[in-house]
């Protein structure tokens, strides 16, 4: 397979995986964990296949160039498409998990619209999705009574 194709394969298998997520989300309870479990699980660990793969496969190319010690070394490691490929799919893998802990962090609320767009932003963005639920959460604490406050 060559690195143009894996990465379709790649982005696609990861769009599937948070549309699972998302979908976690809005399902009757029987079906929430198995959504989950596929979505921030199965498929993250398949991208990370994936990304071993990509590594034991590509690392070869690199012939000795580029290295971990700075931005310019990064670059020339990234300069051979199969290890880019792997760069992305590590993306792809973690973004998913991050997505997942949000989910699960939140306290796996059904119908939670406001992790909507956090799960989206996270998938864009990774961090900054991140730090979206961050501040999101903070602000759905803040608003809800907390337990032994005296609120029914």
């Amino acid at each position: 397979m060559t690195p143009d194709r894996a990465f379709t394969f790649a982005g696609n298998l990861a769009v599937f995986g948070w549309l699972l997520l998302a979908a976690s989300l809005f399902v009757p309870t029987a079906w929430r964990d198995r959504l989950r479990l596929l979505g921030g699980r199965v498929v993250p660990a398949l991208l990370a296949a994936g990304y071993v793969a990509a590594l034991l496969f590509w690392w070869g190319d690199a012939r000795g160039q580029g290295g971990f010690g700075s931005l310019a070394e990064v670059g020339a490691l990234f300069s051979v498409p199969g290890l880019l490929l792997a760069g992305w799919v590590h993306y792809l893998a973690f973004d998913l998990l991050i997505g997942r802990w949000e989910i699960d962090d939140s306290g796996g609320e059904a119908a939670a619209w406001w992790l909507l767009p956090c799960l989206a932003l996270t998938f864009l963005f990774g961090p900054a999705g991140w730090l979206l639920y961050l501040l999101a959460r903070t602000a759905m604490r803040a608003r809800s009574p907390q337990k032994g406050d005296g609120s029914p």
